[in-house]
């Protein structure tokens, strides 16, 4: 039996020939041929049955068989904020965990401790990517530009939205118990960088809606929390 392959097409149902990136792949690796089976997939909620109509050396074209919608998964959106870590190949990690388990949009944040300021969308995008066609996810998960932290704060003021940190000092709740009693599906979770959100920046969250809460007793590092918080997000949504 042939394994079935599964491309990335955004916007499939309007073309007619894979990405470039797709098709060096179909041609080089794979070598298909006029006449094979593919699926495609739009990151929109939407899978494709397909063949290959033109079999070129860096092109492939393609036919629509048959449009399959996709039920969601889970329930509600799922926001994952978090301050990028100093070494990129945590973060990277982290997303393709994130989007194996699913997670509906993710954001990155420039915060007082921050050991990276700058990051680049394009390699992140091909991970997540990689990990939709991987996991079979129908949709793929909407990446963020970084933005400073009271930015971020200012521009969510609606729904469930929690800051995980490590602080004594500001009374904490569980997340999970709080995802479970919460009676919207969506849910928004703040991860600070390594080192944490400072103090003032977990005060100010507080004092903007946000909910205090941990992730449970173990301290973890910034990409186990991320992974650890979408977790929790998917279980609670289940």
């Amino acid at each position: 039996m042939k394994e079935t392959r599964y491309f990335f097409v955004p916007d499939a149902a309007h073309q007619q020939e894979l990405p470039q990136d797709e098709a060096m792949h179909a041609m080089r690796v794979l070598r298909l041929k006029g006449g094979d089976e593919l699926y495609l997939m739009d990151g929109a909620g939407c899978f494709y049955r397909a063949q290959v109509t033109i079999a070129a050396t860096r092109n492939c074209y393609y036919e629509i068989l048959e449009t399959l919608p996709q039920a969601p998964q889970w329930q509600g959106h799922l926001h994952l904020a978090i301050a990028p870590t100093k070494m990129l190949d945590r973060i990277e990690w982290m997303l393709e965990k994130a989007t194996e388990v699913g997670v509906d949009e993710v954001s990155f944040l420039n915060c007082a401790f921050s050991e990276r300021r700058l990051l680049k969308l394009p390699r992140l995008e091909k991970i997540v990517v990689s990990a939709v066609k991987q996991s079979r996810k129908a949709w793929k998960p909407q990446l963020n530009e970084m933005t400073s932290f009271k930015k971020f704060i200012a521009a969510h003021t609606d729904g469930p939205r929690y800051i995980a940190h490590c602080y004594d000092e500001v009374p904490r709740v569980n997340l999970f118990d709080q995802l479970r009693q919460q009676e919207s599906d969506d849910a928004l979770v703040l991860i600070g960088p390594e080192g944490d959100f400072s103090i003032e920046e977990v005060r100010q969250a507080v004092d903007a809606g946000f909910v205090s809460v941990d992730l449970g007793r173990s301290r973890l590092r910034t990409e186990t929390a991320g992974l650890a918080a979408v977790m929790m997000m998917q279980l609670a949504k289940q």
